[in-house]
């Protein structure tokens, strides 16, 4: 047995240094693999066979927990194995743990996010980290060497790490998953960021407090412009007629009439979510910019074609003609996807002003009383929503109408 440990150490020393040899000989095949399980990953997950994507995720955490732990473990390979890594060696570790974290995470952010919105901003940030985190000649001078940019960059990594991995690993819903996201990332990188700051202690105390509330201020304010990286719509439907057997839309209407209103208006949505994901969604129903509806709904995840729920308006303004669109976002506000319709005036019908711009104008020059506010999400909606799957309720099930109000 004493024999035996000196040879296992010896062996495992051999494995450490032909890994280490292998990866700073061919650097680029950590990007290439990052990409490739995250794509993987992504489509298995699609078809409901997530233990493999789990299994990634997991791993990404992993490398995560050794960035954490990085003087420890740097004591405790000296210990095992009887040398120690040298200072570059431990900075070309961290940065492949980057490589394969971004392009782990770039494609189920391009797929999910709504990139004629706000979205974009945040997906293509990492795009550009994923790019920068490849090129040695801008990673290493211009990242590296400036240690508070350095550990931003390594938190905001951390940040989409998390929102990927937490849903497909532990199943939570994306409310409680940015919540813990941004409060690991802040943990995990804003002391480093403080640290690296010319100050004496006291002063990087107040600011690291100062900085945990300021970045949590600003990652709650910015949150609708980061894709929930789990969900993403299937397929979607502005129409003025539901099939109850098949319970999908009869036609896609992007321009309608004051008249085809009338008998009311449904929003049809089929969101994707990974197989045991219970998530609360909105419809957000908005007409000129202006809030009018704010409808909740409950998916399920699993379902190959995706979660299918619509919400049923019935009552519309007394001149609803306009621009209109329908926000899908989750509890957290994120936005999963947008439609977009229009509705004119119908024909031989008198076209009067907009009646929320003659309120406007007449609270200038009347009493308020005479005018009260209305609260945005005040207005009647009805939603009506599908059942989960067809194998668990009869071909003959309706869905169940129920009617919602925002007070």
């Amino acid at each position: 047995m004493q024999g035996f440990i000196p040879k296992a150490t010896a062996v495992a020393k051999k494995w450490v240094l032909w890994g280490i040899a292998l990866i700073t000989r061919y650097p680029w095949a950590v990007a290439i693999f990052g990409f490739v399980s995250g794509v993987a990953s992504f489509f298995l997950v699609e078809r409901e066979q997530e233990k493999f994507a789990q299994l990634v995720s997991a791993l990404m955490l992993v490398s995560w927990v050794w960035l954490a732990l990085e003087n420890l473990l740097q004591r405790s390979v000296s210990s095992w194995f009887g040398f120690k890594l040298p200072p570059p060696l431990l900075s070309f570790a961290t940065q492949l743990v980057h490589q394969e974290s971004l392009f782990f995470v770039v494609p189920f952010f391009v797929i999910t996010t709504v990139w004629n919105g706000g979205q974009v901003v945040f997906t293509t940030l990492l795009i550009i980290a994923a790019f920068v985190s490849i090129v040695d000649p801008i990673y290493y001078p211009w990242l590296a060497a400036k240690r508070w940019l350095y550990f931003i960059f390594h938190g905001v990594t951390l940040f989409a790490v998390l929102l990927t991995a937490l849903p497909i690993i532990f199943h939570l819903p994306t409310p409680k998953t940015y919540v813990l996201s941004l409060g690991i990332a802040i943990l995990l990188s804003l002391p480093g960021v403080v640290r690296a700051l010319p100050f004496n202690w006291w002063k990087r105390s107040v600011l690291t407090l100062v900085g945990i509330l300021v970045v949590v201020a600003i990652g709650l304010f910015v949150r609708g412009w980061i894709p929930p990286a789990t969900l993403r719509l299937t397929e979607v439907a502005v129409t003025d007629q539901m099939n109850d057997r098949s319970r999908s839309p009869e036609n896609s209407l992007k321009v309608l009439t004051v008249d085809q209103l009338r008998s009311g208006l449904y929003a049809y949505t089929a969101i994707r979510a990974p197989r045991g994901l219970n998530e609360r969604i909105y419809h957000v129903w908005r007409r000129n910019g202006r809030t009018v509806d704010k409808i909740a709904l409950d998916i399920s995840g699993g379902r190959e074609a995706g979660y299918r729920a619509w919400t049923h308006k019935m009552n519309f303004p007394l001149y609803p003609s306009g621009r209109w669109q329908i926000h899908v976002v989750t509890e957290a506000n994120q936005v999963i996807g947008i439609l977009r319709f229009r509705v004119v005036e119908s024909p031989g019908e008198a076209t009067p002003e907009d009646e929320e711009d003659v309120v406007d104008l007449m609270r200038q020059f009347l009493p308020a009383k005479l005018f009260p506010r209305e609260h945005p999400g005040s207005r009647e909606g009805a939603a009506e929503i599908a059942p989960q799957e067809e194998a668990e309720a009869p071909a003959d099930t309706e869905p169940v109408p129920t009617e919602e109000r925002e007070e």
